[in-house]
């Protein structure tokens, strides 16, 4: 039996190592920083240069000993799923039961590139399935499904791991479906407190119609700048939110979802600032560059906390009010997001947090 894990904050969590990263060391100064600030989680994205994510995790999980530690995500699709298991084994043994899985689909133009099926949800639903049945010690034998076709699955009879399973997107067809299997989910930055209260039903929806109770935790990703400069300002909130909506289909349902004018993204995408980046915004684009796609982003497309730390921490409670089980903070480090934290804990809706523990599902 796993201990429970519980910090001052166990409703927050932060991105480590947010954006474009090519030293991913700076990772064990976060995670250390935000524990000792009493931060419940810490969510880690996935890049194919320096964010190998079952090696962050595990660095992560050796320098702390309370806070979670999720994949916000790694993708179904690009492991055997013995592989994907066993990192989860691993992770949650490694962290005495700190670890939790968070899944994300990806999006096709990625999948076609390199040779790898898209993941529908039938194939969603058992990856999970499969997982879970795996960490429960079971072999699966003569297996031809959703998956594949394989002679046996299993890691080890005496494996016995408890790992939530939380669900990274923001669509709402994808989010009533992972109500039905998920234990929570990672939203998206830069959602209107709208957007947020929609994808929050979406997903209650989908745990009514697979007769689940309502118990799955959905986490609100919030960008949030304190009293940063111009430079930063660039940095954390517009090349991060011009990075999103350069991806096709992706950046679409971004637009679609928080109900913006997709005549103003086309002509984003067709601006000579943005198509002369020749790669992502917020890894290649000189500031120079982010200060001119700056112009091309209206102010409302642009939900996030920024300001003074009492402005940043009203904005916090915000998402709360809008539905939202927990923050994920984006952009900022734990030592640039500690004066918001200073001023959340004066507001802070405590209630809403009595019995809570880190664990994120």
């Amino acid at each position: 039996m796993r201990p429970e894990h519980t910090s001052k904050f166990p409703e927050l969590g932060f991105y480590g190592l947010p954006g474009h990263t090519r030293t991913p060391a700076d990772v064990l100064k976060q995670v250390r920083d935000a524990e000792e600030l009493g931060i419940g989680n810490v969510m880690i994205s996935e890049r194919s240069d320096y964010k190998e994510i079952a090696s962050i995790c595990g660095a992560s999980a050796a320098v702390t000993e309370s806070i979670y530690i999720s994949t916000s995500g790694t993708n179904l699709n690009t492991r055997h799923p013995v592989t994907t298991a066993s990192i989860g084994s691993t992770l949650n043994s490694l962290s005495n039961g700190r670890f939790a899985l968070g899944l994300a689909k990806g999006f096709n133009l990625r999948w076609r590139a390199m040779n790898v099926p898209f993941p529908t949800f039938e194939r969603e639903a058992e990856f999970i399935r499969v997982l879970r049945r795996l960490w429960k010690g079971e072999t699966i034998t003569n297996y031809d499904g959703p998956l594949g076709q394989f002679g046996a699955l299993s890691l080890a009879p005496y494996i016995d791991e408890d790992i939530p399973i939380l669900y990274v997107g923001f669509g709402p067809n994808s989010l009533r479906r992972a109500g039905r299997v998920y234990d929570g989910a990672h939203l998206h930055t830069f959602m209107s407190d709208e957007a947020l209260s929609n994808a929050v039903g979406q997903f209650r929806e989908g745990e009514t119609e697979a007769g689940r109770p309502h118990n799955g935790k959905l986490w609100s990703v919030f960008a949030t700048a304190c009293d940063v400069p111009e430079e930063k300002y660039l940095k954390f909130i517009v090349a991060r939110l011009a990075t999103y909506l350069q991806i096709p289909g992706y950046g679409d349902m971004l637009v679609r979802i928080n109900g913006w004018d997709p005549e103003v993204l086309e002509r984003f995408r067709s601006h000579d600032a943005v198509k002369s980046v020749g790669g992502a915004i917020d890894s290649v684009a000189t500031p120079q560059q982010v200060a001119e796609i700056d112009k091309l982003i209206p102010e409302e497309w642009r939900p996030a906390a920024v300001g003074d730390a009492k402005t940043c921490a009203e904005r916090w409670v915000d998402q709360f009010n809008a539905g939202a089980d927990g923050i994920i903070i984006h952009a900022s480090t734990p030592e640039e997001f500690e004066p918001v934290l200073a001023e959340y804990e004066k507001i802070r809706p405590n209630h809403l947090f009595e019995g809570r523990t880190n664990r994120p599902g």
